[in-house]
């Protein structure tokens, strides 16, 4: 007897590409949505002001050390007992976005501290007000230096998208899930399953890599490589 079912591809290679659809739209918006939540709390958690830092730095804590899966429960299992109730998908995302920016605030607060103290001081002494130095010379700066580390997050955060599947978001796990409760052909729709996330996957992570050589060289030496 064959392990490997190619009738399954056939079968319900709609579902699997459904399922990775959703696992890459899930990772493509929570992956913007996060990176853009994970600045502001990066610099409430840098703020002189008490008040401002320690809500931000409650926030982080406390997402970091809860599991993410717990989140994604009390979100779309719990909250509804207080009058909220959100569908999977936005529940997702939700949970997803407020795990991840949790932990990219500390990447962009590294990257914002790794900025040398000079270039605050010669954006002041052009007359530039602080939230002009930060928004036009220290964050681009920062950017740069954390894209790598983003990239790797972009990484895990496509492969945790498979935890949605806990509330009952049809991403690529849980279209595996359900193909096998139907047909029993485990290794068939485990394997395919595999290899979808490997397919997109692996990929992107050479493209991280890539980036992060490109970071490191500088952005003008970025064409000098192809040649």
């Amino acid at each position: 007897m064959d392990l490997f079912n190619p009738e399954v591809v056939r079968d319900y290679g709609s579902v699997f590409l459904y399922g990775l659809a959703i696992t890459i739209m899930l990772t493509a918006i929570v992956l913007v949505l996060a990176s853009l939540l994970a600045i502001p709390v990066a610099l409430a958690r840098m703020s002189p002001s008490r008040s401002i830092r320690w809500p931000a730095d409650f926030y982080v804590e406390f997402l970091r050390a809860t599991p993410l899966i717990l989140q994604l429960i009390y979100i779309y299992y719990v909250l509804p007992s207080a009058g909220l109730r959100l569908q999977p998908i936005p529940a997702a995302i939700i949970g997803l976005t407020l795990n991840y920016s949790a932990y990219m605030s500390e990447v962009y607060r590294s990257g914002i501290q790794a900025v040398p103290p000079g270039q605050w001081e010669a954006a002041s002494s052009l007359g530039l007000k602080r939230w002009q130095v930060m928004g036009k010379v220290i964050l681009p700066q920062a950017f740069r230096i954390v894209l790598p580390s983003l990239g790797n997050y972009l990484i895990a955060l496509f492969k945790d998208t498979a935890l949605a599947s806990v509330v009952t978001v049809q991403e690529l796990m849980f279209s595996g899930q359900l193909i096998a409760a139907r047909n029993y052909q485990y290794f068939t729709v485990y394997t395919i399953t595999a290899f979808l996330y490997f397919a997109v996957g692996y990929p992107s992570a050479l493209i991280v890599r890539r980036i992060e050589a490109w970071s490191l060289r500088g952005w003008t030496d970025a064409p000098q490589r192809h040649k």
